[in-house]
């Protein structure tokens, strides 16, 4: 099932690694589950903690980013505890993403997000 929610912003979490990838390419494919889902997994301001704490914890050298939605074809779709979840199918413009925020550890392993989650 599909919605037509709409969002400004949504939120990418990936490696240091995979971002230099698509710096060199000059796109973002995605990484793992992406790949196998053929969509590029994303999430809204209110899952994407929760995003990092089921399926990135305590992993190092993680980025955060930033994608504006408004130049986008984003389906949001069942997911997670039937959450409605951002889904691209197709590259992500370099263009879309406004912003990249290095994800630290705390000292509990937990990510450090940037304060404007918080709002």
């Amino acid at each position: 099932m599909t919605s037509q929610q709409t969002e400004e912003y949504i939120y990418k979490i990936c490696s240091t690694k995979n971002w230099k990838i698509a710096k060199q390419i000059g796109v973002f494919k995605g990484f793992g589950i992406d790949l196998i889902d053929g969509y590029i997994h994303f999430s809204s301001k209110d899952q994407v903690k929760e995003t990092a704490r089921l399926h990135f914890n305590g992993e190092k050298e993680l980025l955060l980013l930033k994608i504006e939605t408004k130049n986008l074809e984003i389906k949001w779709e069942k997911s997670r505890n039937n959450q409605l979840f951002p889904h691209l199918y197709d590259e992500l413009p370099l263009s879309e993403i406004v912003s990249v925020f290095e994800l630290k550890l705390d000292e509990n392993n937990n990510h450090l997000f940037p304060s404007y989650l918080d709002d």
